[in-house]
């Protein structure tokens, strides 16, 4: 630039240097004294004063206080130029030197014709034509006296150093805040971007620096059509490194988008922003794809969120599919385009990357199903449908259920308080007094597995569901990423079915071991008894009494009948039996197609999965929500019965507990003489101390559970 400076021969700039010169020899003659610095001849004149060591000390203002290194003059790409050809006031001015006016800005453009008018037009010239402080101008950009080529490593706009001298202003928060810069941090980020370690930290020279993305000279403000940071124009500039890319992007839907003159097509600092660009390689690129291609497609962001997929990559599981890894990337275009990835004779080895043993059904799976959507997804429509409407029914029952069991309990306390007390005192008493079996160790065992199975899934399921939660990211972390909560909760289901397959087999046994039950007097099997047995009070399946019992009960909420005594089991207590059926059969065959798609898919349509995942989901809530609440109410919230009822530890129940709320069951034991046989020992004694404590964080753990599901369930709907 300052080569070609000196080497033009126009006879205007000619002229002025002559004249410039003359004035300057002028000055010198008219200052009467030997040791004024004078500009005639050269620097030497005036480096008479400013050569000197401490010269102008005694200035107020620091500024003024101009010392030049006379080396560094000599070095400089100006060192045959006298001080006159930049400071063109002293060669104006009439006083002799040395001057006693504090000098302007030195005036480049008489040389720099080309450069300045660039520069007038530029953000920066703009903001020193309207004075605002700080606007840079041509030295704070290549320094001043000790000027070098722009190609020389000494250079402050030299490649490797300009980082740093943009960094002076673009640093500065208060300046950047006075000028209103659209992104004051733009110096951090780039020096932290794959661009900036490039540049600065190896020295790859082809690393792009500030002036390869903004110009020079030339930089205007990113809403100027003519700025190379313009919306439409960041690909030609991004492509003037990345060319191969610019090609593929040119072809893609978003390149064409963008050539039609449509705003909406993404460019390159969209997807990758502008200053902090990362490698796409790294795990924090991908996990942020998601939220960057959901700025435009925000409705397929929303269902791409509710898969698996979607909920991983929010929670930093960067291994599983990204938007790109299905869509592409540069190389984008519709989907039903030949050349998609996503196109049918394609899909399949797209999803076998991840999913090897995929098979053609696989690829029926629909990503971004909209299950609200009755005309696209009518299916998955009445799937939502049907397993919302058993949700809302069962909350809606057994919350006014619960509602009116407790308001009626309370009323029963206030009336009477001792009574209720010394009642609660010996219901307790197991070591005085009779006391009955309840459970069988078995069932004690079994319930102690539901106990752990059904925790950890709800521990390792429901932070899933609510994933955007700050309760649910916490025990993430706690529990060790959503990997390590995935095996878990696949642990869950393995001790589900495990104990599910103990408790048929006992079942099993014990009908078996009752089959002469079945037959009559001449050796011939009965229908009628076997459901006699099945149907029968010893039974924790359904009948005809049930009904009996639970219109009782309602009376009786309502101080319009007597408490209703019941049998072995209680409706409320059937209910939840045949509710485990279906909760096991529900949620274990989805979580089965879930957790082996490539199986299922082999016979069943890919959409399954999609019917699979809102089953499992809506289940799984319906199941934590009725356990941690109506359940748990029936069995410890009970005044009665709280803070806890041990009995599914202890397998115990006492007389006065039985006559309470059993006394068919006592009645009954005492008249088919069973009575005695049903007595317990002692030895709950020497467990309660383990068992106790284990059951009290189950159901504080459940408690805090289910009410951050009510949170973020209140503020899902809330908006």
């Amino acid at each position: 630039m300052h080569s070609a400076c000196r080497s033009r021969t126009r006879a205007p700039a000619l002229v002025s240097r002559l004249l410039r010169m003359v004035s300057g020899l002028t000055l010198l003659l008219a200052s009467g004294r030997s040791g004024a610095a004078g500009a005639g001849d050269g620097a030497n004149g005036c480096l008479r004063c400013h050569g000197k060591p401490g010269f102008n000390q005694r200035l107020a203002d620091p500024a003024r206080r101009l010392v030049l290194d006379p080396a560094a003059l000599g070095r400089s790409v100006h060192a045959e130029l006298a001080c006159t050809d930049c400071h063109t006031q002293l060669a104006e001015a009439e006083a002799a030197a040395p001057h006693a006016a504090r000098l302007g800005p030195p005036r480049c453009e008489a040389c720099h014709e080309e450069q300045a008018q660039a520069y007038a037009g530029s953000v920066h010239g703009q903001a020193w034509a309207r004075k605002t402080g700080g606007a840079a101008r041509c030295g704070d950009c290549h320094g001043g006296h000790d000027i070098v080529k722009v190609s020389d490593p000494r250079s402050p706009v030299f490649k490797l150093r300009l980082p740093y001298t943009c960094a002076r202003c673009h640093q500065n928060a208060a300046l950047m805040k006075e000028h209103r810069v659209h992104q004051p941090q733009a110096a951090t980020f780039y020096a932290e971007s794959i661009h900036g370690r490039g540049l600065l930290r190896d020295g790859l020279i082809v690393a792009p620096s500030c002036s390869d993305c903004h110009g020079s000279h030339a930089i205007y403000p990113q809403r100027d059509p003519r700025s190379s940071i313009s919306h439409a124009r960041v690909p030609q500039t991004c492509a003037k490194c990345h060319y191969g890319i610019g090609e593929i992007y040119a072809k893609s839907i978003h390149g064409q988008l963008l050539a039609r003159g449509d705003p909406r097509g993404p460019v390159c600092v969209d997807c990758h922003s502008s200053h902090k660009i990362g490698r796409p390689t790294k795990n924090v690129f991908k996990l942020a794809s998601d939220e960057r291609c959901g700025r435009c497609h925000l409705d397929r962001l929303a269902r791409y969120r509710e898969t698996y997929h979607g909920k991983a990559i929010a929670l930093g599981r960067s291994e599983v599919a990204a938007c790109f890894d299905c869509h592409g990337h540069h190389d984008v275009v519709r989907v039903n385009a030949p050349t998609s990835r996503l196109a049918p004779e394609r899909r399949l080895a797209v999803c076998q990357r991840c999913h090897p043993k995929a098979t053609a059904g696989f690829t029926g799976y629909l990503t971004h199903a909209d299950h609200s959507d009755r005309q696209g997804y009518p299916v998955l429509y009445w799937t939502y449908v049907a397993m919302t409407a058993l949700l809302l029914g069962v909350f809606g029952f057994f919350g006014l259920h619960t509602l009116l069991w407790f308001t009626r309990s309370i009323a029963l306390v206030i009336r009477d308080p001792k009574a209720f007390s010394a009642h609660k005192r010996r219901a307790r008493e197991v070591t005085t007094g009779r006391v009955y079996v309840r459970f069988r160790p078995v069932d004690r065992f079994c319930h102690f597995l539901v106990i752990i199975s059904f925790l950890l899934l709800v521990l390792t399921g429901m932070p899933l569901k609510f994933y955007a939660s700050d309760w649910a990211q916490w025990i993430f972390r706690l529990l060790g990423g959503p990997q390590v909560a995935a095996m878990l909760h696949r642990l869950g289901a393995v001790l589900t079915a495990i104990y599910f397959t103990i408790h048929l087999g006992v079942v099993g046994s014990r009908l078996w071991h009752r089959r002469g039950d079945y037959r009559d007097d001449t050796g011939r099997f009965r229908w009628r008894r076997l459901f006699g047995v099945v149907f029968g009070p010893d039974s924790p399946i359904p009948n005809l009494q049930d009904l009996r019992d639970f219109w009782a009960h309602q009376k009786w909420f309502f101080g319009r009948g007597p408490r209703p005594q019941f049998d072995r089991w209680t409706y409320w207590e059937k209910f939840d039996y045949l509710g485990v059926f279906w909760g096991v059969a529900v949620i274990g065959l989805s979580g089965l197609v879930m957790w082996f798609p490539e199986a299922v898919t082999r016979v069943l349509p890919g959409w399954v999965i999609n019917v699979a995942l809102i089953m499992h989901s809506d289940e799984a809530l319906l199941a934590a929500g009725f356990i941690f609440t109506f359940h748990f109410f029936n069995v410890h919230f009970r005044v009665e019965k709280w803070p806890m009822d041990s009995v599914i530890f202890s397998g115990r129940i006492t007389e006065e507990e039985l006559l309470h709320e059993r006394k068919r069951l006592y009645d009954r034991l005492q008249a088919s003489g069973r009575l005695e046989q049903e007595r317990m020992g002692d030895e709950w004694q020497s467990w309660k101390r383990i068992f106790n404590p284990i059951g009290m964080l189950a159901f504080a753990i459940g408690v805090a559970l289910i009410v951050a599901i009510y949170v973020a369930m209140a503020r899902r709907l809330l908006g």
